[in-house]
């Protein structure tokens, strides 16, 4: 199957800096894929080279199985950090003219306008203009313009930005609809729970280069089972120092471990089971983010 994106060795410098160093990955249709990083780390350039916004200096951009050309942008949907609505204007002439850039007519803009105004829960402020509204009801306003044009590759960054609880749930279905219904989606973000809850997989970079790639299962499978969480009554003071543990965060009757390599999570069990009433014992995967955290912490000079 032709993957919807291919980056292949791609490299961008400004002047003396390096911010995108011989990267690659690809994207399959109907997949979600995170592209992570610390800030600074290359993230938004290599968004830019994939949409066109600026060129790569080497390496090559594929999409939909072809080298980039500017025809192809009526088929990406972009969701920049940065709203681009014009303030001044109401939320539909906003959208209308957005449509009609990526090719619609007005009748077709309407009527999709209407739908995803409908679908979530805005069609109160079509009308309005873009200044009266909060930050996060630009970002769902910004999220339908880059959705308008039914593209096959949908390109956001930081999506969840500015949305509250409910609003991030609502986004995140449509998301998994659009995946279900055969889309792309890349998407940068620095909130690591969205990324375990929706990517199929990731690319974590720093300074311009992968430090990691792969479906979300293998790279926790191949970070090794290292965490324990521990509900407890009585005095946690013995886990403190224990020669099994790295780290011990204890907050009175929970304690989240880290143990070291090589421990035995059953060792640590006999010992807290001696000392406490174990309530609950659980040994976990790593979380995404303490992967992000060790794997960045060791690329640092």
């Amino acid at each position: 199957m032709t993957p919807t994106v291919e980056l292949l060795r791609v490299r961008k410098s400004y002047g003396g800096f390096t911010a995108v160093d011989d990267l690659s990955f690809e994207i399959p249709p109907a997949h979600i894929f995170g592209l992570l990083g610390p800030n600074g780390a290359g993230k938004t350039s290599t968004i830019r080279m994939m949409i066109g916004i600026i060129a790569p200096d080497s390496g090559c951009v594929r999409i939909f199985g072809e080298p980039f050309r500017r025809r192809v942008l009526r088929r990406v949907g972009y969701l920049p950090e940065e709203r681009g609505l014009y303030r001044r204007m109401t939320v539909g002439d906003n959208l209308i003219f957005l449509g009609r850039l990526a090719g619609l007519s007005v009748a077709t803009s309407r009527e999709r306008i209407g739908a995803w105004a409908r679908r979530l829960e805005i069609a109160d402020w079509i009308d309005r203009r873009v200044e009266e509204l909060s930050k996060g009801m630009q970002q769902k306003i910004q999220f339908i313009a880059a959705l308008l044009h039914d593209p096959g590759l949908i390109v956001m960054d930081e999506p969840f930005a500015g949305l509250d609880p409910v609003n991030t749930m609502q986004l995140k279905d449509v998301l998994v609809g659009l995946r279900t219904a055969g889309k792309s989606i890349l998407f940068s973000t620095h909130r690591m729970d969205q990324v375990e809850r929706l990517c199929d997989s990731i690319c974590l970079i720093d300074r311009g280069k992968s430090v990691l790639q792969g479906s979300l299962s293998e790279i926790k499978a191949g970070n090794g089972r290292r965490f324990v969480q521990i509900d407890y009554e009585g005095d946690g003071g013995c886990l403190c120092g224990h020669p099994l543990i790295d780290s011990l965060n204890d907050y009175g009757n929970h304690a989240e471990i880290r143990l070291k390599p090589g421990a035995d999570p059953q060792e640590l069990l006999r010992t807290a089971a001696a000392g406490l009433r174990v309530i609950r014992f659980q040994v976990m995967d790593p979380s995404l983010e303490q992967i992000f955290i060790d794997r960045i912490a060791g690329t640092d000079d």
